[in-house]
């Protein structure tokens, strides 16, 4: 144990008015349960205890992460010394409404823009302008699963691109210049062309896009799929028409996924090759969404610890990580984490519903009886390690879990810290984890439970 203070309160059995009659504080290594003075005899009497104990950490590359049809696309390039340069590409299908009235073969082009709809912004310097393309993919997305490791391969030259400046703006649809020569070719083929007269064909035609960011921005977007991500094409009848019409192809109901490229070189994180095994990347650890980079907590430090005690209550058992490495301004860390519990397989441990098991919220119960009177984890109340902007730290309770791992009610695991929520092999949308590339690197020494506890005689 690294450190032990003690203080002593005496509380008269017979009087109604609480005194406060000494405070001691000590440090000590000896048993804590023996800490402390007995100052009356036979009045009631609490020790109440402060133990701080480190965790150590390393990271671990998430073995299996699909990121089809999970909320978003993630598009950026991010540059840092720990975790190197990461790349996020997304990838998406085209729509049409075959039923929709096409321009007829008269019809005039007034002006072709590609939108897309940012849904989320995370990067530095955002009051300079960022650059983004569209590319025509050269291989269509088929109906399968798609993993952040996951690409296609799509033309170098870009059908639609520009620059935009965010500033405070976290939501926009912005609009991107079509090039000319798609342009001209597009509006052919929605006039004349074979290709718009159904979707199989259209998606032979144009089997989708690749959305690519610049190098050097340090910003990444999240970029809703749905009826804002388009091209919205303006057209009149004829030269004497001056009513402007609309023929629109969408991203609505169509399979997307996020591509992540990753280069580590030189960076601690180098040493990350294989998914799913933990490494050490020095004094610093680190979680990057989108890369699927978890932090795996050593739990065992709790064993010595908790061998030492009878006869305690737990009155407060806080997860403390931080002051993480201050953040960039404008890259904001994730709000919150969930803590997975795990063994020497680094993976997720799925319960028999598939859930997996994760430290449930304070307060709440950490197991239940089912139907065998067999006494079984809870899964139902997952707690979050919530960000603290101020402080520049993560904290949460874990009084309930580590009071049921100390009354024999849980195994101990490992944790693996993870930047979102998943509730199981599923993997349904909305999971944070797969919808940024959000991050934090804090130092080793900085991972910590803080335990206050009582003892009564």
């Amino acid at each position: 144990m690294k450190s032990s203070t003690a203080y002593t309160q005496v509380l008269p059995a017979k009087l109604a008015l609480v005194a406060l009659l000494s405070l001691i504080l000590t440090s000590s290594c000896s048993d804590p349960a023996t800490v402390g003075i007995e100052l009356a005899p036979e009045n009631n009497q609490i020790g109440v205890f402060f133990e701080e104990i480190d965790l150590s950490a390393e990271v671990v590359l998430l073995d299996s992460f699909n990121t089809t049809n999970k909320g978003n696309v993630i598009v950026g390039v991010e540059q840092d010394d720990y975790f190197g340069r990461t790349e996020g590409t997304g990838y998406s299908r085209l729509y049409i409404d075959v039923t929709e009235d096409r321009p007829s073969s008269e019809a005039i082009l007034d002006s072709m823009i590609f939108n897309l709809d940012i849904i989320s912004v995370n990067g530095e310097d955002l009051d300079q302008p960022k650059f983004f393309s569209v590319h025509r993919l050269t291989q269509p997305i088929l109906d399968t699963a798609y993993y952040n490791f996951d690409k296609l391969q799509y033309e170098d030259a870009a059908i639609a691109f520009g620059e935009v400046t965010f500033d405070e703006v976290q939501d926009t649809v912005i609009s991107l210049q079509v090039s000319e020569d798609f342009k001209e070719e597009l509006f052919g083929k929605i006039k004349r062309g074979l290709e718009f007269e159904d979707l199989f064909r259209f998606r032979q035609y144009l089997p989708g896009i690749a959305i690519k960011a610049r190098d050097g921005d340090n910003t990444t977007v999240g970029i809703g799929l749905s009826a804002n991500t388009r091209i919205a094409t303006y057209y009149h009848l004829t030269e004497a028409d001056t009513v402007s019409q609309l023929y629109e192809i969408n991203t609505t109901s169509s399979r997307y996924f996020s591509g992540i490229e990753s280069d580590r070189t030189g960076t601690p994180t180098e040493v990350v090759v294989e998914k799913g095994k933990n490494y050490s990347t020095g004094s610093q650890v680190g979680l990057k969404a989108g890369l699927g980079m978890m932090i795996k907590i050593d739990t065992s430090p709790l064993d010595p610890f908790l061998d030492t005690l009878t006869g305690i209550t737990f009155n407060q058992v806080n997860l403390e990580i931080g002051e993480i490495k201050v953040p960039i301004e404008g890259m904001t860390p994730p709000s919150g984490l969930s803590i997975y519990l795990t063994d020497n397989t680094n993976k997720f441990i799925p319960s028999k519903t598939t859930v997996y098991f994760t430290v449930q919220a304070d307060g709440q119960p950490q197991v239940y009886i089912d139907e065998d009177d067999n006494e079984l984890p809870t899964v139902s109340a997952p707690t979050s390690v919530n960000y603290d902007s101020e402080e520049n730290l993560y904290s949460q309770l874990v009084s309930s879990h580590v009071n049921a791992i100390f009354r024999g009610q849980l195994t101990r695991k490992d944790w693996l810290l993870y930047g979102g929520y998943t509730s199981s092999r599923l993997a349904s949308s909305g999971d944070p984890f797969r919808q940024s590339m959000r991050q934090f690197v804090v130092d080793k020494d900085k991972i910590k439970l803080k335990v206050i506890y009582s003892k009564i005689r």
